[in-house]
């Protein structure tokens, strides 16, 4: 790999994302490795006000005052959990602090346990225009096994009150290789969730991560896992089926009607900046990134003394925010473009990894289409390990 330094570049832009953590949820489930809490429910009105703090600190910023926020997300957790009062507190309160872009776009992650009519309605009222809804699956088998507290029929209707809600864009998460699943099996969950007509559709593998209840399981040889075949198998049927309806896969996990791509994420595999609030929110402000810390009490308390809440700070040079661009941006179809990047680094993709890149080529691993850089087909199955290559 080339040593090539950047010269003067551009790592800026005008707009910025903003994400709002609530780390809050019914209970925890056995696969998730987010940051969350069960219960809890006597501190969600201190949270909130130290999520207000903390973002007024973030709006008086030099950096902040000369950009345009153009997406806000809610994830979590489960932010539907928090009364809708508190939500759409915390909505007005960015607002208030921040110059929004015209027609931006305001997503919120729902658990469908956790809605009904009334609180769609205000959500969409008060400005939230993105509904992600966490399905996971639409077989009760399933939604038994992964411990989520809703049904399948809970799922249907909390589509059905999105669109009587007024939302125009409903995404559904989507997991596949579960415990025990056949390739039949997913392929019942995947038809009915195209049978709800959504917009978007984030369709992920189970992964067994570290410190979960699965993790533990399958140490005792007690979680029962399809093989790579049949995971194969299911990737292959997937992309074959939404394609059918009209999706079009625009990164690896992804799948979007034409105009419904969320571009909060977006921003995140370009890795533009985001501020990022609340308990375990990470922030980006110029390649500049900053973790608050994992424990709603202590962020509470740093941010009610007027402390900073972080528990890390990183500034990666040039040529490593150039890396990790590469890298998170070939998790897009369309790839990265070898004119933008010299634009905004400085530096010249194909000099900069020379015969690594050549190698990969060779492989049939990656696609090199005039500007631009993608993933192979053949490549999107084995990502992680081409983006390994290119750290």
């Amino acid at each position: 790999m080339s040593k090539q330094s950047a010269g003067n570049h551009k790592d800026e832009s005008r707009y910025c994302g903003l994400y709002l953590h609530i780390p809050f949820c019914v209970r925890k489930c056995p696969y998730c490795s987010f940051f969350s809490i069960a219960g809890k429910s006597g501190l969600y009105n201190r949270y909130t006000q130290a999520v207000a703090v903390q973002l007024q600190g973030f709006s008086r910023l030099e950096w902040t005052k000369s950009r345009v926020i153009d997406t806000i997300f809610f994830g979590g957790g489960t932010p539907s959990v928090l009364p809708v009062s508190l939500l759409t507190l915390m909505l007005d309160q960015c607002r208030q602090g921040f110059a929004m872009k015209n027609g931006l776009e305001i997503s919120i992650e729902v658990n469908p346990a956790t809605v009904n009519l009334g609180d769609l309605r205000q959500l969409f009222q008060a400005g939230f225009n993105r509904l992600s809804i966490g399905a996971q699956s639409l077989s009760d088998r399933d939604l038994l096994v992964l411990g989520r507290p809703h049904t399948a029929a809970d799922v249907h209707d909390a589509v059905d009150m999105g669109r009587k809600a007024g939302f125009s864009t409903i995404s559904l998460d989507l997991m596949y290789g579960l415990p025990g699943q056949t390739v039949s099996d997913w392929q019942e969950v995947l038809l009915q969730a195209l049978r709800l007509e959504p917009d978007h559709l984030s369709i992920y593998e189970l992964t067994v991560e570290p410190g979960t209840i699965f993790a533990e399981l399958q140490k005792l040889g007690k979680l029962n896992l399809p093989e790579e075949d049949r995971v194969l198998e299911i990737m292959d049927l997937t992309r074959t089926e939404v394609i059918k309806m009209g999706f079009h896969r625009y990164e690896i996990s992804n799948y979007a009607l034409p105009g419904k791509e969320c571009r909060h994420n977006i921003n995140y595999w370009r890795n533009g900046s985001y501020i990022g609030s609340g308990a375990g929110a990470v922030s980006c402000l110029s390649g500049c990134r900053k973790k608050a810390v994992e424990d709603v009490e202590a962020f509470c308390r740093m941010v009610e003394s007027g402390l900073e809440p972080w528990t890390g700070k990183e500034k990666l040079d040039p040529p490593g925010r150039f890396r990790e661009t590469v890298i998170m941006g070939l998790r897009m179809t369309a790839g990265v473009s070898f004119s933008e990047l010299q634009d905004r680094f400085g530096i010249d993709l194909p000099s900069y990894y020379g015969s690594m890149l050549s190698g990969l080529k060779d492989q049939g691993l990656v696609i090199q289409d005039h500007d631009r850089l993608r993933l192979s087909p053949r490549g999107l199955l084995v990502a992680n390990s081409v983006m390994a290559e290119l750290v």
